[in-house]
């Protein structure tokens, strides 16, 4: 009686425990299976490839803007120039009975516009007379600008007025006005150009006209190539 009762529990036994074997081998075959696709799969790849293009096009583009500022402000700058081109001239230190200034020179030497701006005023007509002695007919043949900083020049005792110089004409520094000579009360005197500076007024206005402020040490300074602005009361 001994082996029949053995030999059905090892056949048991053995039956018993190949199931699961077989079970835990088809479980972790599947386990494997499946982390081994999703780790294949390059997901950081993508992110890695967008960083690298963002910043490289941005910085470029940026810094074109701030070239073109700088220039700006120098193109509004006034600038002046005496208004006598002589070989020889003397600017007078001081002037009879009103600020002005005469400045010598030899004639129809050129008088040219002392800034940019606009003419004013025109005589082409020298109707001063010793007898009479008008001051509005003194300066003679004269031509007066209102330049772009709000001042008006006046120049007078001329012997001619350039072609084309007339009242609402544009003028640039520099440019040729007319040619010195000894018109007015300045016959039998010497050749100069009578040089005035004032607030802007009308044409018949000859005392405000003729001169306002002293203008040597602006004279002196556009002699010089400075960028002098008269200071006005």
């Amino acid at each position: 009686m001994i082996p029949p009762t053995v030999t059905p529990s090892a056949a048991r036994a053995t039956a018993t425990s190949a199931p699961p074997v077989t079970a835990t081998a088809r479980h972790t075959a599947t386990a494997k299976a499946i982390p081994t696709s999703e780790p294949t799969a390059t997901m950081p790849a993508t992110p890695t490839a967008a960083a690298t293009q963002t910043p490289t096009t941005a910085p470029t583009v940026t810094p074109a803007p701030p070239t073109i500022t700088p220039n700006l402000p120098e193109s509004v700058a006034l600038r002046y120039v005496f208004p006598v081109r002589a070989a020889r001239y003397s600017i007078s230190s001081s002037h009879h009975d009103y600020p002005a200034a005469d400045i010598a020179c030899p004639i129809e030497s050129e008088f040219v516009a002392v800034t940019n701006g606009v003419v004013d005023f025109v005589s082409r007509v020298d109707t001063w007379k010793a007898v009479t002695d008008r001051p509005a007919d003194r300066g003679g043949l004269s031509v007066a600008i209102i330049g772009d900083d709000g001042v008006r020049y006046y120049a007078s005792h001329l012997s001619q007025v350039a072609e084309g110089i007339e009242p609402g004409v544009r003028v640039d520094a520099g440019q040729v006005l007319g040619l010195t000579g000894e018109s007015g009360n300045a016959k039998g005197v010497y050749p100069q150009l009578h040089f005035g500076i004032s607030h802007p007024t009308t044409p018949d206005d000859w005392a405000v006209r003729r001169g306002e402020i002293w203008p040597q040490k602006y004279l002196q300074g556009w002699e010089h190539g400075e960028n002098l602005t008269p200071i006005l009361p």
